[in-house]
C-alpha cells in the first residue's frame, strides 16, 4: 500500500485544483453574465444564480461523499497504472543489453546480480527462471527454462492485473452509488408529497439530489471504464512482450557463446 501514497497525494491535489479552478471560473461567469443596468430585483437575482461545483456538490446529498471517495480511489489508481504500465519501467532497455551478454556467456551468477540490481517484471522473469530451473545448461532444457519464465510471467500479469480490476470495480460501483442517491431523493420528494406540499419548489430538493448524484456517478464511472479497458490492452502488450524478449534471452543462455569457425 505504500506504492498508493504518492498517487494519492497526487489525486487529492489534481481534484483540489479542478475544484479551485471550476470554482473560480464559475464565479468569473456569473460576473461577466451580470447585467450593467440598474440593480435587479431579488426574483431576477435568484434566476440568474449560477451554481459553484460546492453548491451542486452540497446538492447532491450524502452520497456525495462517497462518489468524492471513490473518484478519488480511482485517480489513485490510474496513476499508478500510468507510472507503472510502461514499457520503459517494465522492460529497461539498459537490462536487456546487460542481460545479453551475461547470458550469452552462460554467467548466471552474473545475471540474477543484473536482475537483483535492477528490479522490473523482466529481471524477476529471469532471475526466477535462472533460480527454479537451475543454471546447468546440460541438465535444463530451452523448455525448462521457458516453461519456468512462463509460470513468472502469469504470476506478474496476475499481480498487476489487480490494479486493472480495481478501476473496473470503480466503474461498476459509482453508478450504483449514484443510483442510490437517485432513490434517497425520490424518497425525499414522495415524503414531502405526503404531508402535502404541491408547489414545484417543494420538490426541488428531491429530484436535484437525485439527478445530481446519479451525474456524478456517471462521471466516476465512464472515466474508470475507459481507463480499465486501455491498461488491459496495455498490459497483454507489455507481457506478451515481456514473454518474447525472456524467450530470445533464454536461447542466448542455452546456445551459449557463438562458436569461432577455425
Amino acid at each position: 500500500m505504500l506504492k498508493l501514497i504518492r498517487p494519492t497525494a497526487f489525486a487529492l491535489l489534481a481534484c483540489a485544483l479542478i475544484y479551485a479552478g471550476l470554482n473560480s471560473s464559475n464565479h468569473a461567469f456569473a460576473q461577466e453574465a451580470a447585467p450593467p443596468a440598474a440593480e435587479p430585483t431579488s426574483e431576477a437575482a435568484g434566476k440568474h444564480h449560477t451554481k459553484t461545483l460546492l453548491d451542486l456538490y452540497q446538492e447532491g446529498g450524502w452520497v456525495m461523499h462517497m462518489i468524492a471517495l471513490t473518484s478519488i480511489a480511482t485517480v489513485s489508481v490510474l496513476s499508478y497504472c500510468l507510472v507503472s504500465f510502461s514499457k520503459g519501467r517494465m522492460i529497461p532497455t539498459k537490462l536487456v543489453g546487460a542481460l545479453k551478454e551475461a547470458l550469452q556467456t552462460q554467467d548466471a551468477a552474473k545475471a540474477i546480480q543484473i536482475c537483483n540490481g535492477t528490479p522490473s517484471v523482466l529481471s524477476t522473469v529471469i532471475r526466477e527462471s535462472l533460480e527454479k530451473a537451475g543454471t546447468g545448461v546440460t541438465e535444463y532444457a530451452k523448455a525448462d527454462l521457458e516453461a519456468a519464465a512462463g509460470e513468472s510471467i502469469f504470476h506478474e500479469e496476475t499481480r498487476l492485473m489487480l490494479w486493472v480490476n480495481m478501476l473496473n470495480a470503480f466503474a461498476a460501483v459509482a453508478p450504483m452509488i449514484g443510483l442510490l442517491g437517485t432513490v434517497s431523493g425520490m424518497i425525499q420528494s414522495f415524503e414531502k408529497l405526503s404531508q402535502g406540499a404541491a408547489k414545484p419548489s417543494d420538490f426541488a430538493g428531491g429530484i436535484g439530489e437525485a439527478m445530481v448524484g446519479t451525474a456524478g456517478g456517471l462521471l466516476v464511472a465512464i472515466p474508470a471504464m475507459f481507463a480499465y479497458f486501455y491498461f488491459k490492452n496495455t498490459l497483454q502488450a507489455l507481457m506478451s512482450e515481456v514473454a518474447r524478449i525472456a524467450s530470445n534471452l533464454i536461447g542466448r543462455f542455452v546456445s551459449g557463446p557463438p562458436q569461432t569457425v577455425a
